[in-house]
């Protein structure tokens, strides 16, 4: 069975946390909070402080669950993101920013493998 994409993930982040890898570690975590974020409850489905509920718990909201498949668009959206940027330093010179973010999306897209 093929792991989740999400605890791949988690699981190279803490790979890059041992092996101090800061490229690593830059593009895993922007990229779990992308993910994190993705999950958040739309703000337009939650009461207004008026209809607010009472009591420990009461205003909980379930965070969305994401599919596999979901959470790759996502890596997947990153990694462009990144080329997109990376093309853009080049245009304007910044080429060692540019290969940094070109670095990051590599890594990216080793764990999609």
């Amino acid at each position: 069975m093929k792991t989740p994409t999400r605890d791949r993930l988690r699981n190279a982040l803490k790979s890059a946390m041992r092996e101090r890898d800061r490229t690593a570690l830059t593009a895993l975590r922007s990229t779990l909070a992308a993910i994190d974020n993705a999950e958040a409850v739309d703000t337009a489905t939650r009461a207004g402080a008026i209809e607010a509920a009472v009591g420990l718990g009461a205003a909980e909201v379930a965070r969305r669950e994401l599919s596999d498949a979901q959470v790759e668009a996502i890596v997947r959206a990153e990694i462009a993101e990144r080329k997109t940027a990376a093309s853009e330093y080049e245009g304007v010179g910044e080429s060692a920013r540019a290969d940094a973010l070109r670095a990051e999306a590599a890594v990216l897209t080793a764990q999609l493998g």
